[in-house]
């Protein structure tokens, strides 16, 4: 199949959590002989691409939707065409894709609990509601019941589920020094602050013995945290594999509206169990749909549930969670999977079409 997507930057992670996404998805969609033109807007101030010149997919760059159109034939000739969410100028993009492409039309939504949550206002700037009945096909990063609120609350055509996911050759156990007992990779959001205040670093204070450390963008320079906290600044994608494997035990935490729609896995736990680390979350709906707690995941709810994880699980017990986790990640959870149920989601609108037009002939 010949695709056309119109995403956030795939050349550069930098502010941009949707550029490991897109970039696992695209290059198993390559892998499995599909050809890919990428569609970013170039940016306004100057970022460096940390992805270099992709063997995976052509790039395509605009300036605005003027100079988007002049990749009108490709959208049009597309056999799939697929907007993602957060996109400047997000309504008018969808509208001319939809107005434009031939083929099918779907939209990426790796924002869900902030779109829905936005809907239930005057809507996300990146997609007007009017627009969601006309795309084929509403791919989310956020499953479980937000799916029915896509198809029965907001009229989306078909509503599937598109987790993140993780590409096992990049992400895998590799023996490194453990320099730290905890680790947390999440960029600054008032939101999480909380939890990560109450789940890490009440632990930290009390565990001065504790080594933790908190890597992401955004955080202000003086967070008044315990000096057993180490802050490192933005880590590209390829120190992450690094990163996961210096520390025993991976935090993740779900952003608020995360925690309201649930069944969202968070990318950095994915990756944290393709490395073996052992993830301690926080709680939200869904997570033991994806990961069995106690055996592959340990939750917390707590700086004192924290501290005992940490200071109680022996390291053989650790390694196996780790193993664990590793297992369930390989066997559902990779890029290639997530390419595999693209394609069925396809094939599912296919069938529904060819099932319509023989009703529409029988009627005739």
């Amino acid at each position: 199949m010949n695709i056309v997507i119109l995403g956030l930057s795939i050349t550069t992670s930098w502010g941009n959590g949707h550029a490991t996404t897109y970039r696992n998805l695209v290059r198993a969609l390559h892998a499995s002989a599909h050809q890919i033109l990428f569609l970013e807007r170039k940016p306004s101030h100057r970022t460096a691409p940390d992805l270099g010149e992709p063997d995976f997919c052509q790039v395509g760059m605009y300036a605005s939707l003027e100079q988007l159109q002049q990749y009108t034939e490709q959208v049009r000739e597309a056999d799939l065409v697929i907007v993602g969410s957060s996109l400047t100028e997000g309504n008018a993009i969808g509208k001319w894709v939809i107005e434009t492409a031939k083929g099918i039309k779907a939209f990426y939504d790796l924002d869900a609990p902030a779109t829905l949550t936005e809907l239930e206002g005057k809507g996300p700037l990146y997609l007007n509601a009017s627009l969601i009945p006309a795309f084929d096909l509403y791919l989310s990063c956020t499953g479980g019941p937000a799916l029915e609120l896509f198809e029965q609350k907001y009229g989306a055509r078909m509503a599937r589920t598109l987790y993140f996911s993780v590409d096992p050759t990049l992400y895998h156990q590799e023996y490194r020094e453990i320099k730290w007992d905890l680790g947390y990779l999440g960029a600054y959001t008032e939101d999480r602050q909380s939890t990560l205040q109450k789940l890490m670093v009440d632990a930290a204070a009390q565990w001065p013995a504790g080594r933790f450390v908190v890597a992401g963008t955004k955080y202000p320079e003086d967070m008044g945290w315990p000096g057993n906290i180490n802050m490192l600044h933005h880590l590209t994608p390829a120190e992450h594999r690094d990163f996961f494997n210096s520390q025993r035990f991976a935090l993740s935490i779900a952003r608020a509206g995360t925690s309201r729609f649930g069944y969202t896995p968070s990318m950095r736990l994915f990756e944290a169990a393709a490395c073996c680390t052992p993830v301690i979350s926080d709680y939200w709906e869904g997570i033991e749909t994806l990961f069995e707690p106690d055996s592959e995941i340990l939750i917390t709810k707590s700086a004192s549930e924290t501290l005992r994880y940490l200071r109680e699980i022996c390291n053989s017990e650790r390694k196996a969670i780790g193993m664990r986790a590793r297992r369930k990640m390989m066997a559902r959870h990779t890029a290639a999977h997530r390419a595999h149920e693209l394609e069925i989601y396809l094939g599912e609108l296919m069938t529904l079409d060819t099932s319509n037009e023989e009703k529409l002939e029988t009627i005739g």
